[in-house]
Parts: C-alpha cells; structure tokens; sequence
C-alpha cells in the first residue's frame, strides 16, 4: 500500500471560527517541523502550491503587488479569480484574495518549526466545509515538506481520506448548521 493509500487525517483540531466585523474568519493553526523560510516557499512558489493547494496559481505570490490567476482544482468548471498580493512579509505574513474570500497566512518562527495561522473569511454556512479542505491540505503540505509527498487530494479526492467525517467533527466543533451537500458535491477549500 502506498503512503497515499494509507493516509487518513487526524481529528478535526487547530481550527476557529471567529466574528469578524460584518464577516466571518476561519482561522487554523498547524505546527509544521520546517523553517519558515520552507513554508514560505509552499505558499509562494507555483510549483509547490502544485503539489498540495487548493487552487494552481500561474506566478508567484511572494512578491506585493503581484497579480496572479488563482485556478480552483477538481471543480467541474475550472473556476480562475484574478488576485494581487497585497502583504508579501516575507516569510512572516502573506495576504491576498482568492475569489470574494480574504486569505492571509502567518509563520512564526518555533522550536523545531513554524506555526501557520490561516484567516479567511468564509461564508460561515461553509466554514467547517473549508476547514475539513484545509486540514486535509495542511496533512499533504507537511508530507510535501518532510520529502514524503503523497499527492494534493481536494475536491472529489478528499472525501476518499475522511473529508466528510473532518467537516462532521469540525460541524459540531462550531455549533453550526451546514448547507445539504451530495457527496458528488465538491468539498470548498
């Protein structure tokens, strides 16, 4: 069996979701075992975002100012949002959009690694949805990142690896009602 066929993600954990002005922020933390300056470049860099993003982007996000054509994967109509970046600190703080939806990622320096905070705002009737994406992305990241990748898994690929036991579990964490979804449905990250 394949690492990739033998992953399964751990319970729902290191996620939030918080009332911010007129919306709402999901914020996950995860604990990853390499520098900032590694994760930086898994956030920035194309061809790393690649291997385990949500979306494909076709430049660099690293640099403020820059505009990028964000492409959602495994959606059934390839869905592209226009971004510029408008925070590039590296490799501390990245901010841009991703369609309606805000998205900024903080690193900060820890022993043995980097902690990784992502807000975005979210329609909250979706939040555990995109969480249960997220964590799942965090998992391929990491992997990716300790010379073991097994392969982004979103959309339609997620819900082979738990994806609608995490968006049950992360359900329950925020007290929240989610919106009927088939599992044909892809999953929002």
């Amino acid at each position: 069996m394949t690492e990739r066929e033998q992953y399964t993600p751990g319970p729902a954990s290191g996620a939030q979701l918080r009332k911010d002005g007129e919306k709402w922020a999901l914020i996950l933390v995860r604990e990853l075992r390499h520098t900032p300056e590694k994760v930086w470049q898994a956030l920035t860099d194309p061809a790393h975002l690649h291997e385990w993003a949500p979306f494909d982007a076709d430049g660099t996000l690293g640099k403020v100012g820059a505009a990028v054509k964000l492409t959602t994967v495994g959606a059934p109509t390839p869905q592209v949002s226009e971004t510029t970046v408008t925070r590039a600190d590296a490799p501390k703080v990245l901010e841009y959009n991703w369609g309606d939806m805000n998205i900024r990622w903080e690193l900060e320096a820890v022993s043995g690694g980097t902690r990784l905070t992502l807000w975005q705002t979210i329609d909250r009737r979706y939040s555990a949805m995109g969480a249960a994406g997220w964590h799942i992305c965090f998992d391929v990241l990491d992997r990716l990142l300790s010379g073991t990748p097994i392969g982004r898994i979103v959309a339609g690929d997620a819900f082979q690896f738990g994806w609608p036991r995490l968006v049950a579990e992360y359900t329950q964490q925020f007290g929240i009602e989610t919106p009927n979804w088939s599992p044909r449905a892809a999953p929002k990250s």
